[in-house]
């Protein structure tokens, strides 16, 4: 059997734009990691585009990984995966056992924009780069991985001070956890170039790629065009990191069962 990928305590899920897959990939990634045995943790810093009693990324998820959040059920607004803001929440499974997961938001923001813009808007002063920094970290103490979702690209503001995802794994590595990057990338035309960009982005910043997940993958009864079909092959050579998985577009509205049975053959971590 192949040796399980080497992975830091700490990955950052990023993408090559806003909507390419982040939120599928970081539960699949979920799926995997508690599949191989690891005790993983799951962080959002900043969501925005959604209200106080809206489902977030990390509530789809944990939805999408058959995880709930163990809390009172006054705290639960709406549905029951519902993760409250602002304190790591353990997560059950459906059955009310313990999942050896832990779920933590940082702050949501009405609109669709940037963090830092979403939150001027607003006239709020949310948590700094060096705030979440401490919690990742401290997760990090708990957990075998931590997964930390981003906000559309790697470069995208998510705090007042115009700081970044990379910022933030910068500041995770100053507490001297590793830090490693799954950047999660578009199938179709253009995606080389923006999958090259963020890979010189990571390497001027020292953060190491680990590997690309393609986010949305045409499932049948649509079939790739000629672009997606050589970007697959072409994505490894200009990115310099190895494709873990495909993801087949839709995935993310499975029900937790078949998205369980489905990453095995979408997703490896061998």
């Amino acid at each position: 059997m192949p040796e399980r990928l080497a992975l830091p305590p700490v990955i950052l899920v990023t993408g090559t734009g806003t909507g390419v897959g982040k939120t599928v990939a970081t539960a699949g990634l979920l799926v995997a990691l508690r599949a191989d045995g690891r005790r993983v943790a799951v962080v959002k810093p900043a969501q925005t585009g959604i209200t106080a009693d809206e489902p977030s990324d990390l509530d789809e998820v944990c939805r999408s990984a058959g995880l709930r959040a163990s809390v009172e059920p006054d705290v639960v607004l709406g549905a029951d995966v519902r993760v409250p803001t602002g304190v790591p929440t353990q997560l059950t499974t459906r059955a009310g056992q313990d999942a050896g997961a832990t779920a933590y938001e940082g702050v949501r923001l009405r609109d669709p924009l940037a963090p830092s813009a979403a939150a001027r808007r607003e006239g709020r002063t949310i948590p700094t780069v060096t705030d979440h920094a401490t919690v990742v970290a401290e997760l990090a103490t708990a957990h075998d991985v931590v997964l930390v979702e981003g906000a559309g690209g790697l470069l995208v503001e998510l705090d007042g001070a115009g700081r970044t995802l990379a910022d933030l794994g910068l500041a995770v590595r100053r507490h001297g956890v590793e830090v490693g990057v799954v950047l999660v990338v578009a199938a179709g035309l253009g995606t080389l170039n923006h999958t090259v960009l963020t890979a010189e982005a990571l390497d001027r910043r020292g953060l190491d790629l680990l590997g690309l997940v393609v986010g949305a993958w045409p499932a049948h009864p649509a079939q790739p065009d000629l672009a997606m079909t050589e970007n697959l092959l072409d994505l490894p050579r200009v990115s310099g990191a190895p494709v873990l998985g495909v993801l087949p577009d839709g995935a993310g509205a499975l029900d937790p069962e078949a998205f369980a049975r489905g990453i095995p053959e979408w997703l490896s971590l061998r």
